[in-house]
């Protein structure tokens, strides 16, 4: 279960060594590892490198094999979602990202080299050779490790052993890195306060600072995501080590997960901007038994909050209803704005307007102008409205709404001392646009 909080509407290591890389790479990025004088331990030399900027200004779109498959997973699902991309109109609607979970390694490593080596049986090609047919398709390929021994499957982790994958990685030309948090030796743990009260310095954060330097000495550049469930503060520190970090530990198919995770992102929504994104976790649509109307809900706010949208269910059974909610233009267009990297926020819609637990109203701004969102949630249709007056951003004596649902003006204008009601149904979530007349 998510920790739960509400919102209101007012405004040395004895196994693992530390791999530290030396010299600076060509993804954009310089290594730095010098000793900070008021630290101690390894908290004093770790790498400060930060994140390529060739790569994570926007949030990531694209696709993830473990909400749909797990550990059966394989080269020909992998390409068969590559496909789908292509085949349901998801690489013209901006999506790019195939990316492999969990479950594709051996169990052990190379005797040898100390590669992580690809099951055969899963795929009889490599990685490698996945990578060859999805960027044939004009598409990138992640895939997945872990910041401890060993992943949450149990294959291996790459703890003290950074730079080797890493560079393995780059040579299968892997695009996008997810690194988990499981199995983490308990002299990696962390004290309750930071040194320097600053988490940048934890355990934690140099357990993925220590990937992010040996991902910064690769030929290509990564799209790196710290999967780390929303523990160490990460939201304050997480830019300077990679482009988006988990908000909360596994998702699921449920309104309530939905709620919840909304309600935790919505109080950090300061640290999003450009290169910079709290990852609410992989898309269920598709999934379980959300309604059509809570399948809405789940990809707007991801779209709203900036998070990155990364589809979790086997494509070829999403039907034409659900496969329009995830294309649509003008929602995306708001997430993959290049002019506005900042989130919608909370706001005040009415002198009256009840507060709840999960906010319901939105307001954002990108470049095509100002947006308000709202969510009801409540378990039967309800009518919402908001004053002009009360939205952030929006100026002028006159307005029109567009529906970016339905991409249409809807009838009429409003004055700016007008309040506008709408009655949503249940678990829905309705988006607009608000323009001068």
């Amino acid at each position: 279960m998510l920790k739960y909080v509400s919102w209101s509407c007012v405004v040395s290591n004895s196994y693992y060594s530390q791999c530290v890389p030396s010299s600076s790479g060509s993804s954009g990025t310089s290594t730095s590892s010098a000793s900070t004088p008021s630290l101690t331990g390894i908290a004093a030399t770790a790498p400060t490198t930060p994140p390529s900027k060739l790569t994570g200004m926007l949030p990531a779109l694209g696709w993830n094999h473990w909400n749909a498959y797990g550990c059966s997973i394989n080269e020909t699902k992998v390409i068969a979602a590559a496909n789908d991309f292509i085949s349901l109109g998801l690489q013209d609607a901006g999506y790019e990202y195939i990316n492999i979970d969990d479950c594709w390694p051996l169990m052990q490593r190379d005797a040898t080299t100390k590669q992580i080596v690809p099951d055969p049986s899963k795929f009889p090609n490599g990685i490698s050779g996945v990578a060859i047919q999805v960027h044939a398709l004009g598409l990138k390929i992640g895939i997945y490790s872990d910041a401890g021994t060993a992943t949450c499957a149990g294959f291996p982790g790459s703890l003290g052993m950074e730079s080797l994958d890493a560079e393995t990685f780059s040579s299968w030309g892997i695009d996008y890195l997810k690194y988990d948090n499981c199995n983490v030796p308990a002299n990696w743990t962390d004290n309750s306060t930071p040194q320097d009260g600053d988490w940048y310095n934890s355990n934690s954060a140099i357990r993925y600072r220590q990937m992010g330097a040996a991902l910064a000495e690769q030929s290509r550049p990564f799209q790196f995501d710290l999967c780390i469930w929303g523990s160490a503060n990460v939201w304050d520190w997480g830019a300077r080590v990679g482009h988006s970090w988990r908000m909360s530990s596994d998702s699921a198919p449920t309104w309530q997960y939905i709620t919840e995770i909304i309600g935790i992102n919505v109080q950090h929504l300061s640290s999003i901007d450009f290169f910079s994104h709290n990852d609410m976790d992989m898309m269920e649509i598709g999934n379980g038994a959300l309604t059509i109307e809570e399948q809405r809900t789940h990809f707007a706010a991801w779209v709203f909050l900036k998070s990155p949208i990364l589809l979790g269910t086997d494509l070829s059974l999403l039907n034409s209803t659900q496969i329009s909610i995830i294309t649509n233009p003008e929602l995306l267009a708001f997430s993959q704005d290049a002019t506005v990297g900042t989130p919608a926020a909370p706001f005040n819609a009415t002198a009256s307007m009840p507060i709840t637990s999960t906010p319901e109203y939105y307001s954002g701004e990108s470049s095509k102008g100002v947006h308000v969102f709202i969510i009801n949630t409540s378990s039967s249709s309800a009518l919402k409205s908001f004053a002009f007056a009360n939205v952030p951003g929006l100026s002028g004596s006159a307005f029109v709404i567009h529906d970016m649902w339905t991409g249409t003006d809807l009838a009429g204008t409003y004055s700016s001392s007008s309040t506008f009601s709408v009655t949503v149904a249940s678990h829905d979530t309705v988006a607009y646009r608000i323009s001068s007349s």
